[in-house]
């Protein structure tokens, strides 16, 4: 516990030159340990030509081979409960997750009781990074049924904040509580901040004068990280919000905004961050797009090295304005969420960028994405404000298809424009893409 600015200085201001020696050595233990307790590592290393005695700097690591979550189905439950790729007997796991499931079937997560301890002091790290003392009321709304995300009311409890097990309650219950209580923080997605802010106005209440949330907490989404997103969330409630990015697969929240909110700072004492082609797997150099590729330093119950997440973006390695020393992930979107129009990447992300920042239309949005002689093409819904009567539907789509070319670089076939209201809102992670397409793309 500290009363600073830093939940763990000497960590967190770490020298780079420094962090990287110790993420070398770190490196060297996961990656014997690994091999030695693994037996999907084991077979997997041997098969590439490369061992434990092969890492000399942390550039090594390049010549390991990939795992992802086609890896993680193949190797679950074979020869054990756990499978292949774990590492520790079932005796020393104290707890599993799963992931949702939404690209296949559900992968488990587990940890040991050092493992889930660590886990936890990064959660403190993280919400005492976004402001979260011992003097706030918190409440944890989210899905306590075996998303890894639930155990992380743990880390503000470290703190000394007095937490509130909330879970995904219906809206009218969680809003009673928020006005009963008067919680000053609150985690969930940035689909349902948005919602749970509209159904409190709705109902008669106001976020910004009947209730006390200062601090709004996001994952699950990329919304928390587009600036337009952001503001209105932040407007709609008078509070700050921090975006959080964490992955079934390693542990809750990985990384997080600071105050500067320029990228998430991702935990470099515990993941080995690498960028990588999409194609090709080449390794590219800090502050180039690609797929960001985790490797864990410290997990034994399932080691994860060189795992290909699937999502794109990049790291920032340059000291943070805060003082922070370790990386920033800048997350732009989903391979599986990326289509291609006209040779051009196209992402959800970069349309919301834009709905989100236009005034008359509600914010919300909703992406078709189909095929016409053989090319991708895509179609946009927006809703335009009760409240906007200076303009036409027309009016309002043609805006919003420039500027959606100006961000983009490619506009859509179609720009829809619906009252609002029309287009269903999420009560936890937003559906905003439809894909129609018949043919096979390969990215």
């Amino acid at each position: 516990m500290t009363d600073g600015k830093y939940w763990n200085e000497r960590i967190e201001t770490m020298p780079r030159d420094k962090l990287e020696e110790y993420q070398l050595e770190a490196l060297r233990e996961e990656i014997r340990f690994a091999y030695e307790h693994s037996p999907y590592y084991k077979r997997s290393f041997d098969a590439a030509g490369v061992g434990p005695d092969d890492i000399g700097t942390l550039a090594d690591l390049s010549r390991f081979p990939f795992i992802d979550k086609v890896t993680q189905r193949d190797t679950q439950g074979v020869g054990s409960f756990l499978g292949e790729l774990c590492a520790v007997p079932e005796d020393d796991v104290i707890f599993i997750s799963t992931s949702s499931g939404s690209t296949g079937v559900p992968t488990m997560s587990p940890f040991t009781q050092k493992d889930f301890d660590e886990w936890q002091d990064v959660e403190s790290r993280w919400f005492y990074q976004a402001g979260m003392r011992k003097n706030d009321r918190y409440v944890h709304a989210l899905n306590f049924s075996l998303y890894v995300g639930g155990p992380d009311v743990i880390g503000a409890q470290r703190i000394g904040a007095l937490c509130i097990w909330g879970g995904t309650l219906p809206s009218e219950r969680l809003i009673f509580i928020l006005k009963t209580y008067q919680p000053t923080c609150i985690w969930t997605s940035p689909s349902y901040a948005w919602y749970l802010g509209e159904t409190c106005k709705k109902n008669g209440v106001d976020p910004v004068k009947d209730l006390s949330i200062r601090k709004i907490f996001v994952a699950g989404e990329l919304g928390g990280s587009i600036e337009g997103t952001r503001r209105a969330i932040e407007e709609l409630w008078g509070a700050e919000l921090y975006d959080f990015y964490g992955l079934s697969d390693i542990f809750g929240a990985c990384a997080a905004m600071c105050e500067a909110k320029d990228g998430l700072h991702i935990a470099e004492d515990h993941i080995l961050v690498e960028t990588v082609d999409l194609n090709s797997g080449e390794v590219l150099k800090p502050g180039t797009t690609g797929e960001l590729v985790y490797t864990t330093l410290r997990k034994h119950a399932r080691p994860m090295i060189r795992f290909r997440t699937g999502d794109i973006g990049y790291i920032d390695t340059t000291k943070c304005s805060c003082g922070r020393t370790h990386g920033r992930i800048h997350v732009v979107g989903r391979k599986d969420d990326m289509f291609i129009v006209s040779a051009v990447n196209v992402f959800p992300s970069d349309v919301e960028a834009v709905v989100r920042g236009q005034k008359g239309i509600t914010g919300e949005y909703l992406i078709r994405v189909t095929e016409k002689n053989y090319t991708c093409q895509y179609e946009v819904t927006v809703e335009r404000e009760e409240s906007n009567t200076a303009e036409t539907d027309e009016d309002v789509a043609a805006r919003v298809q420039n500027a959606l070319k100006a961000r983009i670089g490619v506009k859509p076939a179609k720009v829809l424009v619906a009252k609002e209201g029309t287009i269903e809102r999420s009560t936890h992670k937003a559906k905003r893409i439809i894909d129609e397409r018949k043919l096979t793309y390969h990215i």
